[in-house]
């Protein structure tokens, strides 16, 4: 063993200095390049019973990972793991990764070294879709020492008990299917959140030629409705006043349930109002959703009662009919806009947000031109805009015409411009206006006392009293600035 090496056993043993952790990284280095990982001592201290153990869990990506953290969490909680905060110093740390575009992929390796840099001597567990698509290069970080594809997300903590000091890449193949990834446990909340998100379903049948999501989270499968109703009755009973429904390809929910006589005609908006009928005092909001499945009786459900936000996050992508079938959509521009527009005409207030992709192979000056017209045509107040960033193996990769990066990037940012311009229009008009606000922090200084968010997900900031994270406050909209709005409490109802 080289002095480097004994020095860094030595000084995880017994030496306090903070120079511990520069030698043991150069012994990690040198172990790493002999194909071996140094696990000192000390790193299987926290895994023996009765110990004071402590994890940290990252979480990058979508709802559907924040939920299944959650659900990670509250596993390692009852095997009596302290959860505590990334940035704090832990003996494991899980990263549950994204790999929607090749910088979710490039800010999960960050994590993982930030993690390992943390502590050296954790264990370090990588989750999630980065994992279940490049799971060996996840195992070729030096400090990594379990890789755990979506399918065996959920049984994170059994990996971890099982541990035995070798680096370990649990398989990730076959890919989930139809029988995996559906959690059976219920959630009991959320550490540092006052809404509450609730999955649906998982995975999804579509094939779009530029995403790889449908690989790394298997085909559309749905929770059964009985388990979603209990999820959202135990959530409403923890004192969670806003439920966020998930899913993958949200509007696809119990489409390949079994039992069709579980499930009320229409099937998505059957489960949604037999969410609504559930008793307290709450609303609902829908996460991102297909304009495919903007269907009038969704649009009719969602208008005829205040339970629901007047707040869609829609799935558009592009509003050119040519770009949108080379991504193999299922809607054309026209469609697009008939459904938006519908959405419009029938839900007072309703605020917009959507995903777009920008720089799609062979798009067009003039073919982009469509979609940033549409943001104004539609009143889009947040774009959440993706530059397209080619994934391996999807068909999208393949084609020749791929647009340089200068100019996706411009075009995201014109995106966003716009966006920018429609906010602050929808912003002006609710000077005078009374809402509802669910307060999400609170104590934040003078300027700002405390801040929420209307039912139409516009931000609202208080200057007066110490309202409750959590709570709904009753509020009077005086103006705005930037692009939040400014208000002040009104008696309760």
């Amino acid at each position: 063993m080289s002095v480097v090496a004994e020095r860094a056993l030595l000084s995880f043993d017994t030496d306090p200095d903070p120079k511990s952790t520069h030698y043991a990284r150069r012994a990690r280095a040198f172990f790493a390049s002999k194909n071996q990982l140094l696990r000192p001592r000390v790193v299987m201290t926290p895994f023996h019973p009765g110990t004071l153990r402590r994890a940290a869990i990252t979480t990058l990506g979508c709802k559907i990972n924040a939920y299944e953290s959650a659900l990670i969490a509250q596993k390692l909680q009852q095997d009596q793991w302290t959860v505590v905060s990334p940035k704090d110093t832990a003996d494991l740390y899980v990263i549950n990764s994204c790999t929607v575009t090749a910088e979710a992929g490039r800010q999960t390796r960050q994590e993982i070294r930030r993690a390992i840099s943390r502590n050296p001597a954790a264990l370090v567990v990588v989750t999630g879709c980065y994992a279940e698509m490049e799971a060996s290069a996840c195992a070729k970080i030096p400090g990594v020492d379990l890789v755990v594809g979506n399918s065996g997300k959920l049984s994170i903590v059994e990996h971890v008990r099982t541990f035995r000091g070798k680096v370990q890449q649990t398989p990730v193949g076959p890919r989930p299917d139809r029988q995996t990834g559906l959690a059976q446990d219920l959630l009991s909340g959320f550490a540092d959140r006052t809404r509450a998100f609730i999955q649906i379903q998982q995975g999804c049948d579509q094939s779009c030629t530029y995403c790889i999501i449908h690989r790394a989270r298997g085909p559309s499968r749905s929770f059964s409705p009985d388990q979603v109703e209990r999820q959202v009755q135990l959530l409403l009973t923890r004192g969670y006043r806003e439920i966020v429904i998930c899913g993958v390809d949200l509007g696809s929910w119990g489409r390949d349930l079994e039992n069709r006589s579980l499930v009320e005609s229409p099937e998505f908006v059957g489960l949604l109002q037999r969410i609504s009928n559930l008793p307290g005092d709450y609303r609902i909001r829908l996460s991102s959703i297909d304009p495919i499945h903007l269907e009038d009786n969704l649009l009719d459900l969602i208008s005829s009662s205040d339970r629901f936000c007047p707040h869609l996050h829609i799935s558009m992508q592009s509003a050119n009919t040519l770009i949108l079938k080379r991504m193999k959509r299922r809607y054309d521009a026209a469609l697009l806009y008939e459904r938006i527009q519908a959405a419009h005409a029938k839900i007072p207030g309703l605020v917009l947000s959507a995903d777009i992709l920008v720089g799609f192979p062979t798009e067009s000056d003039a073919q982009f031109e469509d979609t940033l017209r549409a943001v104004d045509d539609l009143s889009i107040s947040y774009p959440h805009v993706f530059a397209y960033s080619a994934r391996p193996g999807t068909p999208a990769a393949r084609i020749p015409s791929q647009v340089p990066k200068a100019i996706r990037k411009q075009r995201s940012a014109w995106v966003r411009t716009a966006g920018g311009r429609v906010r602050q229009s929808v912003l002006s008009q609710q000077a005078g206006r009374c809402g509802r606000v669910l307060i999400e922090r609170s104590g934040l200084g003078s300027t700002c006392r405390s801040h929420g968010r209307l039912a139409n997900y516009l931000p609202v900031c208080f200057n007066q009293g110490h309202p409750v994270p959590g709570e709904f406050l009753q509020a009077h909209v005086t103006g705005f600035s930037g692009d939040v709005l400014i208000a002040r409490t009104t008696a309760q109802e």
